[in-house]
């Protein structure tokens, strides 16, 4: 296939960085760390402007912007994260300190520094910034943008001075602290500002923004509704005493909405009432209340886009902030209360719902939980849709019914199950819920038809309508041979499903995916086909609907004949697609398809356009914009592969095999740079699960906790991502076989040099490589980070990160033992690296971040102690203060560099360095302010 074609006059907005000291042959780590990737790509809703961050591995980030529909583009120095205006005029991106100002600060001064914001006019090519800005946003219309300053810093005061002396302004709690906000018409810059800002909220339309200011030294509290269209603004409610919470505005701009509570009362305790105001009446409406909810400081107000709802949030009472019992007098300090008041205790009980460091973990959201209820604003009738028992409701814009979960049955056997939920249907007008499935695996959320006359879910391998109305449910699939459930699925649990596709606009039928095909069922006939033709399973082509536009708090529904962009992943090939398909026909068109990677990025909301992404090992994943329907006539819009281009390159190829089962598998060869026919090569194993699908993925040009594929190749390595195939019950076994295999693979076709055969994974392909080095001798070193040593130990412990147990893991999940440690103790002890350790001949090298949030890092230790013990070459990198990855830049390139070192020493036969051969000392460093 032709390559595509390229903008006429595309500006390399890059070539800055393309010195000749940068483009020098070898990849090198300096070269790493100014090596510039896309992220966070956004398009306008019209589809004529989009912009992108642009950022290195290390250093300061610039921001991309280009004029689809002209020849204009522009580089914003120091600038990330971007928004664009719904008709791409303005674009705004964050600015960030720079790296070097941030570097040569002091820990204190550091806390100083403030974000900024950075506009951008296309049409001119002016930018206005603004320091201190905490948040920003343009309103949906795009003709207003909001800026919203940091607060004002608390004046320290004079610690000599009388307190009598002191300033008598009120302590204003963080959370009522107002700041500045500024509300700036794009069309002609003039700007409102407003102070003492704590809410704001503009409609879609862009006829409004409602603004709540709370000034509370001068007890001065508004609702201030600002006109877009003049830039004018009027106090359109008052109080004294009573702080504005959420506010909001109907869309069709009749009522405001906000919430209001006493000023006297502490943010955390204090209720809030809702008022409804009516701008046409210029009155307020009275809003129902009730003895068994109420409303707190996290209440949010969302009126439907048909403006006949209210949505916000209530609870059944506000919680109280706890606080210690203190000594006040000589009786307090032998007074039983008082001081056991002082304890620092947490009861665990056997029938609590979630273990306490979980309980712990989720304690802000639950402080922060709200449950859903409605106002029907014509009748004022409210009615509340979750409770205590079914407390998460997903609103989509429907009228009659929304769709609800609970976990709350589940709770307790998340330690050891995994994590499900009960599904309802829930009445809007009369809050009725209506059970419809029990105990359903979290991942399988079922979903709402647009009609509200059905629910489509997956269960056990099949496909099932619940039909409202008639309160009963039919297989789609019964009697079909082609399997919905995950062919590939080698856990100890159910195999989920490959999911659903978009619902027709009317309700008349849904798309959903078996491992190859879309298929399209009809909800009145129950019939279905295969939109695909069957061509998926066929060619072993992955098709899946890609490029709708997507909406915030709005289901993505196709029309009855719409045409559809798919992406296509070819197993075979490991190349991708894309592909043209209309609702109602069975057939594919194919637009492009090829050996490289494609991803379909961001879609215009109001127009046809789109961006994406082309790769290969050897071509940067560029950006494209295309027409949905033309994909193939892109034109490419970045060129960031310039850097790629002039550096020492190697190539990938894919690599087939049979383990000794004779089952075939698949891996990525990447060849070192100049590689020559005959000649044998270090090899570097680095894997997971199924690596095969990165054939043509470009490596990530990144320091962190894994091996960069570029400099390893350039450094004369090869380096195998082999696919691994597990057994229930056998983790290790299994990986073992397949990692033995496709070595030998290597060793056979003349590339691997024997004696010089490396492995190195990370978390679960940490696991792996330690255990692996106990059953085989064919890895002459590894590095192993964050593994698992002993399934025994590691099955009671601790998820730092979400406070969970981990004994789920290995009952239904990775670990894929599939029974409880006091079940089947003698498979936890046969998969657990630590109890072979005296058969261990290769030397090992065991990196772990001491608050590490996944695995325990006493799992380090153990594995450390045991090979210490036993006389086996080991070392234990221990990076202080990190988690599961490495997130501190010095480690990361600290770990790389003494990566690239253990491999060097012990597969191309390098000197060891002296930290190698000699450990290092503790030492403390003196930490200047």
């Amino acid at each position: 296939m032709k390559s595509l074609p390229t903008t006429a006059s595309l500006t390399l907005l890059c070539a800055s960085l393309f010195s000749a000291s940068v483009l020098a042959a070898d990849v090198t780590p300096n070269a790493i760390m100014k090596f510039e990737s896309l992220d966070k790509p956004v398009i306008s809703a019209l589809g004529n402007t989009f912009a992108v961050e642009v950022a290195p591995d290390r250093g300061d980030s610039h921001g991309l912007v280009k004029k689809l529909d002209a020849d204009k583009s522009f580089s914003v120095s120091g600038a990330s994260k971007p928004q664009v205006s719904r008709d791409g005029r303005f674009v705004a991106f964050k600015l960030d300190t720079p790296l070097f100002e941030y570097e040569k600060a002091s820990d204190k001064a550091r806390k100083k520094f403030k974000s900024g914001l950075v506009l951008l006019d296309t049409q001119t090519g002016n930018e206005t910034r603004y320091e201190r800005v905490e948040s920003f946003a343009f309103n949906q219309a795009g003709t207003h943008l909001a800026v919203w300053y940091e607060a004002d810093e608390a004046k320290s005061k004079d610690k000599d001075k009388d307190k009598a002396t002191e300033s008598d302004e009120p302590n204003v709690d963080k959370y009522d602290k107002g700041r500045t906000l500024v509300i700036i018409a794009l069309a002609n810059n003039s700007s409102e500002t407003f102070e003492q800002v704590t809410a704001y909220h503009f409609d879609k339309r862009g006829a409004y923004a409602v603004v709540a200011k709370n000034d509370v030294s001068a007890k001065m509290h508004q609702i201030l509704l600002h006109k877009l269209a003049d830039n004018s603004s009027s106090v359109i409610q008052g109080y004294i005493g009573q702080q504005i919470g959420a506010v909001s505005v109907s869309e069709d701009g009749q009522y405001v909405a906000y919430t209001y509570g006493a000023v006297a009362d502490a943010p955390y305790g204090r209720e809030y009432r809702l008022a409804l105001y009516d701008l046409g009446k210029q009155t307020l409406q009275k809003t129902p209340t009730s003895d068994d909810w109420t409303l707190n400081r996290y209440t949010e107000l969302n009126f439907s886009d048909d403006s006949q709802r209210l949505f916000f949030g209530r609870v059944p009472q506000v919680s109280q902030q706890l606080s210690l019992p203190k000594v006040s007098s000589q009786a307090d300090l032998f007074d039983e209360t008082v001081i056991t008041g002082q304890r620092q205790l947490r009861v665990w009980h056997g029938d609590d719902p979630r273990i306490k460091p979980n309980e712990i973990k989720q304690y802000n959201k639950e402080l922060k939980r709200t449950y859903l209820a409605v106002l029907h604003l014509n009748s004022r009738q409210v009615v509340q849709l979750a409770d205590l028992e079914v407390p998460d409701v997903e609103v989509q814009q429907q009228q009659r019914f929304v769709l609800a979960s609970s976990d709350v049955p589940y709770l307790k056997m998340i330690t050891w199950a995994g994590f499900y939920r009960d599904y309802y249907l829930i009445d809007i007008n009369t809050g009725r819920k209506i059970p419809f499935l029990v105990q359903q695996p979290s991942g399988e959320k079922p979903t709402l038809s647009p009609n509200e006359r059905f629910v489509a879910y997956y269960q056990q391998g099949d496909i099932y309508l619940y039909q409202i109305a008639q309160d009963t449910r039919v297989k789609l699939t019964k009697n079909f041979k082609t399997p919905f459930a995950d062919e590939d699925h080698d856990y100890p649990s159910t195999a989920p499903s490959y999911g659903f596709g978009p619902w027709l606009e009317d309700g008349s039928a849904i798309l959903a995916y078996d491992k190859y095909d879309i298929w399209q069922f009809n909800t009145d006939s129950f019939n279905a086909f295969r939109i695909t033709a069957s061509q998926g399973r066929k060619l072993q082509i992955q098709f899946r609907v890609t490029g709708l536009a997507e909406h915030k708090d709005k289901a993505t529904w196709v029309s009855n004949d719409q045409n559809l962009l798919l992406h296509g992943y070819n197993e075979k090939s490991k190349g991708d697609g894309f592909y043209q398909a209309q609702v109602g026909v069975s057939g594919v068109k194919t637009l492009m398809e090829g050996d490289y990677k494609l991803k379909s990025l961001v879609r215009a909301e109001e127009s046809d356009k789109f961006l994406f992404s082309k790769e290969r090992y050897d071509l940067y994943p560029d950006l494209y914009s295309a027409k949905l329907d033309a994909p193939q006539k892109a034109l490419r819009q970045t060129d960031l592969d310039a850097q790629k281009r002039g550096l020492n390159w190697g190539n990938a190829e894919l690599v087939h095999w049979t383990n000794g089962d004779g089952k075939p598998l698949d891996g990525v060869l990447i060849k070192p740079t100049n590689y020559k026919a005959g000649e044998r090569y270090p090899v570097l194993v680095y894997f997971y699960r199924f690596m095969s699908d990165r054939l043509h993925a470009f490596p990530q040009m990144k320091l962190n906790h894994r091996p960069n594929f570029a400099w390893y190749a350039d450094n004369g390595y090869a380096i195998f991502l082999p696919d691994i195939r597990f057994e229930v019950g056998y983790p290790g076994a299994t990986s073992v076989q397949a990692l033995t295999s496709g070595v030998q693979k290597l060793i056979d076709m003349g590339i691997a040099d024997a004696d010089a055969v490396g492995i190195q994974g990370h978390s679960w392909g940490g696991y792996q490589t330690a255990f692996a080095v106990t059953q085989t001798h064919i890895f002459k070193a590894a590095v192993t980070g964050a593994p698992v040593s002993n399934m025994t130990s590691a099955y009671s412990g601790i998820r730092h990160g979400s406070g969970l147990a981990r004994q789920f893991q290995y009952e239904t999940g990775q670990s894929r033992i599939g029974e409880s440690l006091f079940s089947a103790p003698q498979k936890y002890i046969e998969n657990s690296p630590i109890f072979y350790v005296e058969r261990i001949q290769t030397p090992m090298m065991i990196m772990f971040g001491d608050k590490d949030d996944a695995v325990p890092w006493e799992q380090g230790i153990e594995l450390y102690l045991a090979m210490r013990r036993a006389g086996k070459d080991v070392v234990f990198l221990q990076y202080e203060d990190e988690p599961h990855h490495l997130k501190k830049y010095p480690n990361k390139v600290d770990y790389s560099l003494r990566m690239m070192d253990y491999f060097d020493h012990y597969l191309k036969g390098k000197p060891a360095p002296s930290w190698l051969t000699q450990g290092e000392a503790y030492t403390e460093y003196n930490k200047e302010d």
